[in-house]
């Protein structure tokens, strides 16, 4: 790892990554487009410190890395083959579509790149918001997810030297494939907060879940209650991500920054705002800067509202691992929304970066609130603080 001196930002980015098209899916690659047409326009990616990188696809030795070498045959094999089956492929979730495996590699290699910039000390934080594939595992794609690029970038660096990387992710998917690429590996710490597995997809994420033999505390789960909205969700996340995080005392920061935790996503029930989405990125940012002089990389992931939310969520986090934050009262600017009205004319155009929210931050007391919020963040620090020297009555930790 090499120790940076100015701060700047690394924005990986290929029109090429909007290639992983599942064709008519949720996960429509037009919701990436409306991402960088939005920064683009609001003056985010002209900002001074900000370098464009043109990524180029990971190889077969940094897939295999996560990834069964017959698992990658299959990905190549199917498109070729209309009667495909196994390995998770040829689903409704995970159709076949032409060029997959190279389509689905670049995406790993836009996050290798994003990583190394900043391992290496070429820039301080760095984002490719085509990422965030969590769910692929070693042998199967899973959840829209083919190859699954943050375990895959975190293997390079851990090739690399690095040894303590922290995960963190705000799908309101639970980050199943990364946390079972490293669940017996001390080196890294998965954190994810997502809706109840008793309720949502992929059934896992449950505070039992906390590493293998000897990387026991690696894994921290904080499961939530559909309805959740920004408070709850982010008392949750302040009661137990700043505590672990320093205590795991991370050299680099991934974050998952999904915006399907917002209430106007069609596959979920979580109620965040894309100003609570905006207060999850200026936490974590501010947790980087804190603890490893802000090393941070961040990734794109779910969210099937592609016009009303994705692109003002993902434009908010561009904006901040650039440096200032865009003022929620912003609007959203013209060209952009005739823009977005020719790509998706069905869609309601969002007219400002904001709810009309004000996302309140409360601080957790054990036993104060017995709501079902805050039985789960009990049951989650019941589960884990022991494993890293914690209290999880005291609040203070």
């Amino acid at each position: 790892m090499t120790v940076m001196v100015d701060r700047t930002t690394t924005v990986v980015w290929d029109r090429a990554l909007l290639d992983y098209d599942m064709g008519e899916h949720p996960l429509n690659p037009v919701r990436v487009e409306l991402t960088m047409a939005l920064a683009r326009e609001l003056g985010v990616l002209d900002r001074p410190g900000v370098r464009m990188v043109t990524p180029e696809p990971a190889t077969d030795a940094d897939l295999t890395r996560v990834h069964h070498a017959d698992y990658l045959d299959a990905v190549r094999h199917a498109p070729l083959d209309p009667f495909f089956h196994g390995w998770g492929l040829n689903t409704d979730d995970n159709p076949v579509f032409e060029g997959m495996h190279e389509a689905s590699a670049r995406i790993c290699g836009a996050t290798i790149t994003a990583a190394e910039a900043v391992w290496h000390g070429t820039t301080t934080r760095a984002v490719n918001v085509a990422g965030g594939l969590h769910h692929a595992l070693a042998g199967r794609a899973s959840g829209f997810c083919v190859y699954n690029d943050p375990a895959v970038a975190i293997a390079r660096l851990l090739d690399q030297g690095a040894q303590r990387v922290a995960y963190v992710d705000v799908d309101v998917h639970h980050g199943d494939g990364v946390q079972a690429a490293f669940y017996n590996d001390p080196r890294v710490l998965t954190i994810s907060l997502h809706e109840t597995p008793l309720t949502l997809f992929p059934g896992t994420g449950f505070v039992e879940e906390t590493g293998g033999p000897g990387a026991e505390g690696s894994a921290v789960n904080i499961p939530l209650p559909p309805g959740t909205g920004d408070a709850a969700w982010l008392r949750a996340f302040y009661a137990i991500v700043p505590s672990v995080l320093r205590a795991f005392a991370p050299e680099i920061i991934f974050s998952q920054c999904g915006a399907d935790a917002h209430r106007l996503d069609p596959l979920a029930d979580l109620r965040l705002s894309v100003d609570g989405q905006r207060a999850a990125y200026l936490a974590m940012r501010d947790l980087a800067d804190e603890l490893c002089d802000g090393r941070w990389v961040a990734m794109g992931g779910g969210g099937y509202a592609l016009v009303e939310v994705v692109p003002r969520a993902w434009a908010h986090l561009l904006a901040t691992v650039t440096g200032a934050p865009i003022e929620p009262a912003t609007p959203t600017p013209m060209p952009w929304r005739k823009f977005a009205a020719e790509r998706c004319p069905r869609a309601t155009i969002p007219e400002t970066m904001t709810d009309g929210v004000e996302p309140a931050v409360e601080h957790w007391q054990p036993g104060t609130t017995p709501d079902p919020v805050d039985r789960a963040i009990l049951a989650s620090r019941m589960a884990v603080f022991p494993l890293h020297g914690l209290d999880p009555h005291d609040p203070r930790d």
